[in-house]
């Protein structure tokens, strides 16, 4: 297909067309549905969407790479914040920073180390007013990063409450390669570290700790100043066809 980087990007099965102009996109839709029947190829009519708005389809793109970004979502709160319903339209220094932002780290993610399941993980977790960020690890090595933008009834939390969250937020994202291995879990919270043998706990802790017992893990004390990835990730908010879109909007 002649056209594939011209104003196509194909990503598994999915099919993004990208255009200038309104006359544009139209010429450059009719030409990919033209291909796909010319070769019978048939698209499910309720899982297209068609005109979509800039920042949503820059924001779409982006998140199939969420997992292996850093800090990707709170990154983006600027930008996601104005795809809310009944939301006002402003692009803020804060938008620009994060667009620009989430385009670099697009392009020079670093190489993420592959899990052996063979092996124990490392999981460092830290909170903030911010949200959430947690590292997973392996022999020093980075397999993948995650981070969460507090919700409002999170952000009502204790300071003890909000760091079990990150890791219960880890243990949950990461089920998949923590469930049936020994996990080590870093916090700088000192507490949660006797989480197990607290006399008093409350029914959210009650009930996240009965999820923590589904694992083979062991909680260490691990100090601010050395937990720095899982703080940074907690703390930090933050194509030309779609950068020139996005600033006309």
């Amino acid at each position: 297909m002649n056209e594939l980087d011209k104003f196509v990007v194909v990503f598994f099965n999915d099919i993004l067309i990208y255009f200038k102009n309104e006359k544009e996109h139209k010429e450059h839709l009719r030409i990919v549905l033209t291909r796909l029947r010319e070769h019978k190829l048939y698209a499910k009519f309720s899982k297209c969407a068609f005109w979509l708005k800039k920042i949503r389809s820059f924001l779409g793109l982006a998140g199939y790479y969420r997992h292996f970004i850093k800090d990707f979502s709170k990154t983006a709160k600027p930008m996601t914040s104005l795809t809310k319903k009944n939301a006002k339209y402003l692009w803020s220094p804060k938008c620009e920073e994060a667009f620009q932002t989430l385009k670099k780290l697009l392009t020079s993610a670093p190489v993420l180390a592959q899990p052996d399941v063979t092996k124990e993980f490392d999981v460092y977790c830290d909170a903030s007013g911010n949200g959430l960020g947690c590292v997973l690890m392996q022999e020093g090595r980075v397999i993948a990063y995650a981070s969460h933008q507090l919700r409002k009834h999170e952000a009502n939390y204790p300071t003890h409450d909000l760091e079990l969250a990150a890791v219960v937020h880890a243990l949950k994202i990461w089920r998949h390669y923590l469930l049936s291995n020994t996990c080590h879990v870093y916090t700088d919270h000192k507490s949660l570290k006797y989480i197990f043998n607290q006399p008093e706990l409350n029914m959210r802790q009650r009930r996240w700790l009965e999820l923590i017992k589904d694992y083979d893990l062991e909680v260490h004390y691990h100090p601010g100043k050395a937990n720095v990835v899982a703080d940074a990730l907690s703390r930090k908010a933050h194509c030309n066809v779609i950068e020139a879109a996005l600033r006309r909007e």
